[in-house]
Order: C-alpha cells, then sequence, then structure tokens
C-alpha cells in the first residue's frame, strides 16, 4: 500500500523557511503595525484620513461600500471567532464541532463574495471616474492590490478546503499556531501540515498587517467621536441689508 498524500505546503516549521515564515515574520508584522501606527499618528495626523472620494461620485459608493464594509465585519468576526476562540470554549458553550463548521463555511463563504464583490465594485469605480482615479495614489494601488490578494486567498482556502474538498479543521494546526505567537512561545510545527492556500491566506494577511499603517486603512482604528462635542461653526454676513426677516440665531450682524 502507498502511502496517503501529504498537502502541499511552504515551509516545514522546523527548517530555516520556516522558522522565517512563521515565527520571525508574524513578530516582524506585529511590530511594524504598532510602531507604524504610533509613528503615523504623531507625525501624519493631517493624514490620517480615507481620503473620502464620495463628492466625485455616489451611486456606486452607495452600492460597493457598504457591500466592502459590512462584508469585511462579519469576516473579522469570523477569524476572531475561529482564531482566537479556542475549540474546547465553543464545545463548552454547546456548539459541536459540526455545527461550528457548517456556520463558519455558509458564512465564511457569503461574506467573502459580498467582500470581494464590494471591492470590485470599489475598484472599477475608481478606475473608470475621472475625478476618483485622478485622486487614487500608487499607494492607494497597493493597498487595492494586498486586499484583493488576502481576501481572494482566504475565500479560495475556504471553498477548495470544504467545499470542493473533504474539508479541513484549521481550529487543530492554525489557530493554535496563532495563539501562540502572543503566548511568546511560537510553534512553526503547527503551520507544517496546513494547505497551501492557507499559508498563502497567512503570509498575505501579515503582509498586509505591516503595510496598514501606511495605508488609508488606519481609518479603520479610528472614530469620529470628536464630532459629538466640538461646537457648531458659525458663519455671520457683513453685508448691512440682511432682508426684511429677522436674521436666525447665529447670523446675527457683525458689528
Amino acid at each position: 500500500m502507498t502511502a496517503p498524500a501529504q498537502p502541499l505546503t511552504l515551509a516545514a516549521g522546523t527548517g530555516t523557511g520556516g522558522i522565517l515564515l512563521w515565527v520571525v515574520l508574524p513578530y516582524v508584522a506585529l511590530a511594524v503595525f504598532v510602531l507604524g501606527h504610533i509613528w503615523r499618528y504623531r507625525y501624519d495626523k493631517f493624514g490620517w484620513t480615507t481620503r473620502s472620494s464620495q463628492l466625485y461620485e455616489r451611486r456606486l459608493l452607495r452600492i460597493g461600500s457598504p457591500l466592502f464594509h459590512f462584508g469585511i465585519l462579519v469576516v473579522l468576526l469570523g477569524h476572531i471567532g475561529g482564531l482566537v476562540i479556542p475549540k474546547s470554549w465553543t464545545e463548552a458553550a454547546g456548539i459541536s464541532e459540526h455545527m461550528y463548521h457548517i456556520g463558519a463555511v455558509v458564512l465564511g463563504t457569503i461574506a467573502g463574495v459580498a467582500t470581494l464583490g464590494g471591492l470590485a465594485i470599489l475598484i472599477y469605480r475608481r478606475r473608470t471616474v475621472g475625478p476618483v482615479f485622478s485622486a487614487t495614489t500608487r499607494n492607494d494601488k497597493a493597498m487595492y492590490v494586498s486586499l484583493t490578494v488576502t481576501i481572494g486567498l482566504g475565500l479560495s482556502a475556504t471553498v477548495a478546503a470544504n467545499l470542493v474538498g473533504g474539508g479541513y479543521d484549521y481550529r487543530e494546526t492554525i489557530s493554535p499556531w496563532f495563539r501562540s505567537i502572543f503566548y511568546f512561545q511560537p510553534d512553526p510545527d503547527l503551520m507544517t501540515g496546513a494547505p497551501v492556500l492557507f499559508q498563502l491566506h497567512a503570509i498575505s494577511a501579515l503582509l498586509l498587517f505591516a503595510a496598514w499603517p501606511f495605508t488609508r486603512l488606519v481609518h479603520m482604528l479610528t472614530a469620529p467621536l470628536g464630532y459629538l462635542t466640538r461646537p457648531y461653526i458659525v458663519y455671520r454676513s457683513r453685508d448691512s441689508r440682511l432682508g426684511t426677516r429677522p436674521p436666525r440665531r447665529g447670523w446675527e450682524r457683525v458689528g
């Protein structure tokens, strides 16, 4: 009898390549992510913005932006649930592995398709609407490529492993490896048996997080809470003829 075929992988966990990919790269990406945001906030506060292009075009934006943002929010929550929460916790809560697997695959696939669809609309809008394209920087283009690759690899891994293949329980390998990084006891061997699409997805995500602080993605870590407490901007006319109606409060004549 022949031995069963082993899944295609990028690098063995105990080899030099495995150490670089699954130990060094995560810590480098994490350090750049944290320190990059501190640097950006300190030296580029005025650049900490989405550089909104809503004034240039709204029809496509009203479709693509909600589709992308709601989809990526579900994807993010799914990754938190799958990578951070151990399997033993969900089983203790009464969620069987079969129930979790079905829910993760169905919601993950729908959210992935919605995210890619919204991203495709946003990229099409940015390429075909003249003023929006003129306001697009090389940084924006690189960000869109990185997002597309990362999301596409994640969706492909889900479809290939669970809908086309015989299934793959990433909570037995990738999730413990992810948590081991934050325990400061990284175990690269856990990534050895992961399918290549999952490995590529992990690497692309690490590279995306390393580039995150230097793109417009920084807006995801902030909220305009200051708008709730800042005073109104009052405009007063210098024209001596204000009409027959009495001026509204805040529009009184100056001087």
